[in-house]
């Protein structure tokens, strides 16, 4: 069996089987996404944009990181909808499964928080790595990209003059503004995720040899067409 050739029929999701297999890579790389997330927040010393947003909403309204963080997700997903962006399974997957990873690592309480600066550093450095293996896992679903990623190419796409990297930065500090005057965590942690989680994703693709970029997502009427299609057969 070629399992080169397998794992790139898997990518292009013309199965039910292929679906439902990438489904549970979406997941299950989702949930262990949730587990980098949690690393970052033990750190204890300001966490990444859109985090201080979901702990602000958390802490206003006396509800878990994970309800905080799918009612966020859900509320951009309908902008990307109504901004008529492709959206695909795996976006559903996302808003609902990393949230309440979250919640399920912060019960189990695997790390407890950071009280010093030289565990903190460390602790956020292995959070933003687990995160971005598992976006790398995500990816390769090729089930569609998650709610925020979404939202950023749509403001990119309509601010045409405008940088995407300015608009992301724009987007984040927004988030951030937000989530701090709701009361989120605020501070060097927040830096070193805005500045280190791309580097350090890039990195990562790079020792696995993945390009992003090839990726071609499924659109959520495509995965249906396809799912049904095999249903009625």
């Amino acid at each position: 069996m070629d399992v080169k050739a397998f794992l790139k029929g898997l990518s292009k999701n013309h199965s039910l089987g292929a679906i439902l297999i990438n489904m549970m890579l979406a997941a299950f790389s989702l949930f262990l996404n949730g587990l980098g997330i949690y690393l970052t927040i033990q750190a204890n010393i300001g966490v990444a944009p859109w985090d201080v947003l979901n702990l602000g909403v958390s802490r206003t309204f006396g509800i878990l990181y994970g309800s905080a963080s799918i009612t966020t997700a859900f509320i951009i997903l309908v902008i990307d909808i109504l901004l008529r962006e492709p959206i695909g399974i795996a976006m559903f997957i996302d808003a609902v499964v990393v949230g309440k990873s979250v919640d399920f690592f912060n019960r189990l309480n695997l790390v407890p928080k950071s009280s010093s600066i030289f565990m903190s550093i460390p602790l956020i450095v292995v959070g933003l790595i687990v995160i971005a293996y598992t976006q790398f896992g995500y990816m390769t679903a090729s089930l569609g990209c998650g709610p925020r990623d979404t939202l950023l190419v749509a403001l990119a796409k309509r601010a045409k003059k405008v940088p995407i990297g300015l608009v992301s930065i724009i987007m984040l500090s927004t988030a951030t503004l937000v989530g701090w005057l709701l009361g989120g965590q605020v501070g060097i942690g927040t830096l070193i995720c805005a500045f280190c989680a791309g580097p350090i994703m890039q990195f990562c693709f790079h020792t696995v040899r993945f390009d992003a970029t090839a990726i071609v997502h499924q659109h959520l009427t495509d995965s249906f067409r396809t799912i049904f299609a095999k249903a009625v057969n």
